[in-house]
């Protein structure tokens, strides 16, 4: 009798074992991934991606291609819409409609919308974006970054820009940009 009450309680045990994904090796390296500690050097790596991505979308755009495209991959790649997060999201160029808190509100900033204030940040076109960090600050489970960065226009011409930037590491294991706040610099 005590050997069948063994079996019967080693049977769900046995169930559980047999159900479990089969890939969860790479489902735990995933997660010990997505769990990893950010370091200052993603996110510089983050920042020149960033700035890459968005001479992207200008490249794009002059090239008569699919801007839109290059911009929603920008924005799914480099900020945490996607992953249920608060997203604080404040561009350069916005007075009347000045934050930007959803995905729709992000991509009329960088490729424009008609009749309203955005007219395309991203779409001038730059052909480079240099980051000068006054300071990072990294949590292990977030980081933050504020400095200068410059836009370099296609005449060569830089366009400086002041930043905060908050970063939290994504389901996918990458940074994602969680606060954006740019500005020109103070002209008074």
């Amino acid at each position: 009798m005590k050997k069948i009450a063994i079996l019967l309680a080693a049977v769900p045990l046995a169930l559980v074992a047999c159900t479990s994904e089969p890939n969860s090796a790479e489902a735990t390296a995933e997660s010990s991934e997505a769990a990893a500690p950010i370091t200052a050097e993603e996110v510089a790596a983050a920042q020149t991606a960033w700035g890459e991505g968005i001479v992207t979308i200008g490249k794009a755009f002059s090239e008569e291609g699919d801007f839109r495209a290059a911009a929603d991959a920008h924005i799914k790649k480099f900020y945490a819409y996607g992953d249920d997060a608060t997203i604080l999201f404040k561009p350069t160029l916005a007075a009347e409609d000045q934050f930007r808190g959803d995905f729709d509100g992000a991509m009329s900033y960088f490729v424009g919308t008609e009749g309203s204030e955005d007219k395309g940040f991203a779409i001038k076109p730059w052909t480079a974006v240099r980051w000068e960090n006054e300071g990072t600050v990294v949590d292990s489970d977030s980081a933050m970054a504020m400095g200068n960065y410059y836009f370099t226009d296609t005449e060569g011409n830089d366009t400086k820009v002041e930043y905060s930037f908050g970063y939290v590491r994504g389901a996918d294991g990458e940074l994602k940009i969680n606060l954006h706040h740019s500005s020109v610099p103070f002209g008074g």
